[in-house]
């Protein structure tokens, strides 16, 4: 199973342990829920299902790797209690609180989210101290005297035994109590999710000309050499800010994050041909429209490998406009709510309660990050959304203070209107670099394999895919004949109209 459709079996798993009666009961008992076991190998994304999950579901998540517990500290230390029994006193032995139940208890007080996972990561790696007590903890969800909190399923993972040499085989007995799903690698549906987490081009042209390089263990004789998903999103992240600072990205680098020396010896060679072709193809030209006759006759003659570098390039070029204007948006959506719920004071007479209500509203944001974050349920995507409103809230604050005698609500949305006027002129320049693109493929390319490929990444890409549903694009749509994918994408459109207040 890839890794999208294990994501869909989690889902409904979670879904489905979290449905309640009439009554406010479990529909599934909790003895009866049988935790969900992702068996994969390592870095091919496993945390990140249930991070995601939790995320789309809003519920919060707890993770543990259980390599390193003991049977103490995954069940409490002992003390001794005095109990009465009938007549006498006796002396029974009782356990603290387990470190991983009360440290759900915290996320729940922290993030003010009842439901969640408890993803428990390698138990097929426990200690032997600990290994009996799983059992009692897959079936009754009990570690020690004390049981996982209401509204929480629990999502376990571990590795094949040839990756790591920890591995203790399950008995039929313990199996009998997991929902176990397989993964396997799957390049083409991770690299839908490396676009919507702005993994480097370079990355996604290099393994869409060699996907056999995207995920691969080999034994040598001097021992595993290795390259995982988790390995290139790293080395992604790393890539970045290496080109930022002016620091040489080169196979010393590389091979930190791919332990393969063919591989990262490619990629070395790759990376050192894709500056190549930015600097020679003046990307920023073409995506300006100021297009070199030289430069699309190259293009139309060259090889697909280098056509392919030629597209991620112009896509990259272009994907940090995508992401301005959705993040504009989507911060000014949330403003926007919070600002009508509050109109009433903030255009009323009162200065000192309207400065009071806009202050709320940067608290209140705040509080949905910190949130957010102890439950581990907003993305850093979402994060950006309200650190960007709180960004604006501040502004406002801050003219208030500067003009006391100025009406405060006509502050708020001065500031409001400025950050959607600065939204629309950045989306009117984003959709003329994108018909650029469209003509420059077109001249060099025609109709051939190269346009699909364009045509079918800026679908894929969710920042991309929510411009073109908001602002549109003829170009795309005339080369698009999925044109059902506009009609999908029009809840978008409908939220972001109206963005005035």
């Amino acid at each position: 199973m890839n890794i999208r459709d294990a994501k869909d079996q989690v889902k409904y798993a979670v879904r489905a342990y979290l449905a309640k009666d009439e009554f406010g009961d479990s529909r599934i008992p909790l003895e009866q829920q049988r935790p969900v076991f992702l068996m994969g190998p390592p870095g091919i994304g496993k945390t990140a299902i249930v991070q995601q999950v939790a995320e789309e579901m809003g519920i919060a998540a707890v993770s543990y790797s259980m390599t390193h517990h003991t049977r103490q500290s995954a069940l409490g230390l002992p003390y001794i209690e005095e109990k009465q029994y009938g007549d006498g006193t006796y002396k029974v032995s009782e356990y603290t609180m387990s470190e991983i139940i009360a440290s759900m208890y915290e996320c729940m007080e922290e993030s003010g989210r009842d439901e969640g996972i408890l993803f428990l990561d390698e138990i097929n790696c426990v200690s032997e101290t600990l290994a009996p007590s799983m059992l009692q903890f897959l079936q009754f969800k009990t570690f020690g005297r004390h049981r996982i909190p209401d509204g929480w399923v629990v999502v376990t993972a571990g590795n094949p035994p040839e990756y790591n040499n920890s591995v203790r085989d399950f008995d039929l007995v313990t199996w009998d109590r997991l929902k176990r799903i397989d993964i396997e690698p799957d390049y083409r549906v991770w690299r839908i999710y490396a676009q919507d987490n702005g993994v480097h081009p370079l990355i996604l042209s290099y393994l869409d000309i060699r996907s056999r390089d995207f995920y691969a263990v080999e034994n040598t004789v001097d021992g595993k050499v290795f390259v995982t998903a988790r390995g290139w999103m790293d080395l992604s992240e790393m890539m970045y800010l290496y080109e930022e600072n002016g620091f040489p990205v080169d196979e010393r680098l590389i091979r930190q994050y791919v332990q393969s020396e063919r591989i990262a010896r490619d990629f070395s060679s790759y990376y050192d041909l894709f500056c190549k072709y930015r600097s020679e193809y003046k990307i920023e030209d073409i995506l300006n429209g100021q297009v070199d006759d030289e430069i699309t006759s190259r293009a139309a003659d060259a090889p697909f490998d280098e056509r392919l570098a030629v597209i991620r390039l112009l896509l990259d070029g272009i994907s940090g406009d995508f992401i301005d204007v959705y993040e504009s948006g989507g911060s000014l959506l949330l403003l926007k709510d919070r600002i009508r719920e509050r109109q009433d004071v903030l255009s009323g007479p009162d200065r000192s309660a309207a400065s009071d209500a806009l202050r709320e509203i940067g608290s209140d944001l705040d509080l949905s990050i910190r949130q957010g974050q102890a439950s581990r349920s907003m993305s850093r995507s979402d994060a950006r959304l309200h650190k960007k409103a709180i960004q604006m809230t501040d502004e406002m604050i801050s003219r208030a203070q500067r003009s006391p005698s100025s009406d405060l609500y006509s502050i708020v949305r001065e500031v409001y209107a400025e950050e959607n006027s600065r939204r629309a002129e950045t989306a009117a320049v984003t959709s003329v670099r994108l018909d650029n693109i469209f003509r420059f493929c077109e001249d060099a390319f025609g109709e051939d394999k190269e346009m699909l490929i364009l045509v079918t990444d800026l679908t894929e890409n969710f920042y991309s895919a929510d411009f073109i549903s908001h602002y549109g694009c003829d170009a795309y749509f005339r080369h698009n004949e999925g044109l059902l994918f506009y009609e999908r994408h029009q809840d978008i459109v409908r939220r972001l109209e109206e963005i005035d207040l």
